[in-house]
């Protein structure tokens, strides 16, 4: 039963139905992107792909959806260059502001998108393709061959295991339905139906953040409510106010946030 499933369809209309049907743009990209920034260079997320992906310091690397360069500055010393390509110029910005700060000289920024002409961006072709966290495509398939084209060697790809970082009780109590987008399995199941045997590892990173009030906590979690109204917000607050626990001054939700992403990759068969 599993190889009749059109694995690329259900790709397809899970993610339509993912935040709601509503279409996250750039623009949202580069509001979030000074936040955004700085939580992902303090998740523990990086090291765990990185120890995944043992960098080979000969590489070439496409990193797709960099942002600000979440994987691609700790990167940068292990491999040879490194292309960071991104839609957001905001995310851009600050990547090659990381890079003048920390003396970078092998990270090249374009910006750009899955559905561009990466031939039209010179993208060339690389060692190593990278998506991490950045699959927000509506044809997986043609993804994959896009980055398959772009690889040498070896693609990564770093998709949501259930609701990844979103909390589903933050999203629900503001009066929505969470649905943060397909999960890995469809990921897996495409590739292994269109002849890849990948490898799959998990992530798993624990966010113990603490806010000085409960307005702190509710900015901190804007992001998972796309253009939140005024009803959702108080009812978000309201939320906070009741569930909020006090620890040596500070405020913490009373249960762990447990955030994991399956890490899957696979070696080309063909050289390009």
């Amino acid at each position: 039963m599993i190889s009749t499933i059109d694995w690329n369809e259900l790709w397809r209309s899970t993610q339509a139905k993912k935040h709601g049907g509503v279409v996250r743009e750039p623009t949202f990209w580069d509001r979030r992107a000074p936040e955004f920034s700085r939580h992902a260079a303090a998740s523990d997320y990086i090291g765990q792909f990185l120890d995944i992906m043992k960098p080979e310091p000969q590489w070439s690397v496409l990193d797709i959806g960099c942002a600000a360069g979440t994987l691609a500055v700790p990167l940068s010393p292990a491999v040879t260059s490194i292309t960071a390509l991104d839609p957001s110029p905001v995310m851009l910005s600050l990547l090659e502001k990381r890079c003048r700060n920390h003396e970078i000289g092998n990270i090249r920024a374009v910006r750009g998108r899955w559905q561009d002409d990466w031939e039209k961006l010179g993208i060339g072709v690389h060692d190593v393709a990278i998506a991490s966290r950045s699959l927000i495509v509506d044809d997986l398939r043609e993804a994959v061959l896009k980055l398959e084209g772009r690889a040498r060697k070896r693609v990564y790809l770093a998709a949501l295991v259930e609701d990844g970082p979103f909390d589903r009780r933050v999203v629900e109590a503001a009066g929505r339905k969470c649905s943060p987008g397909p999960d890995y399995t469809i990921v897996y199941n495409l590739l292994r139906q269109m002849g890849i045997y990948a490898n799959v590892a998990i992530t798993l990173t624990r966010n113990d953040q603490s806010y000085c009030s409960v307005e702190e906590a509710l900015d901190a979690m804007r992001w998972m409510i796309y253009e939140m109204t005024p009803k959702e917000e108080e009812n978000i607050r309201n939320y906070l106010r009741g569930c909020l626990v006090q620890e040596e001054g500070r405020w913490r939700l009373p249960y762990p946030r447990i955030e994991r992403w399956a890490v899957i990759w696979w070696n080309r068969k063909i050289d390009v």
